[in-house]
């Protein structure tokens, strides 16, 4: 199964449009999860606290070459989205 951003929509390529927030979850999470001595998650955990976190916040798409204005979302919202996904998954694992 290809994604959107794989396909090609009347000959354009659409995979350079991306949430800017992905990358800001994974560096809150790469955060969050090196202050967390007693828990060892497994991958299904960190996957589905990543798209948690992501789903909370609002998308942030942009494509290559556009200005990028002030971001809406700060940090610290980001790394809250982290801690409540986290949350949820160690009290309900989805396996």
């Amino acid at each position: 199964m290809t994604t959107l951003a794989e396909q090609k929509l009347h000959n354009l390529d659409l995979s350079r449009i991306v949430n800017r927030n992905e990358k800001r979850v994974v560096i809150a999470m790469d955060k969050v999860f090196a202050a967390i001595d007693d828990w060892d998650p497994q991958a299904l955990d960190i996957q589905d606290i990543y798209a948690l976190a992501l789903n909370s916040l609002p998308p942030r798409y942009v494509q290559e070459g556009t200005i990028v204005f002030n971001e809406k979302v700060r940090n610290s919202e980001i790394e809250q989205a982290v801690r409540t996904a986290l949350d949820k998954v160690r009290k309900k694992p989805n396996y």
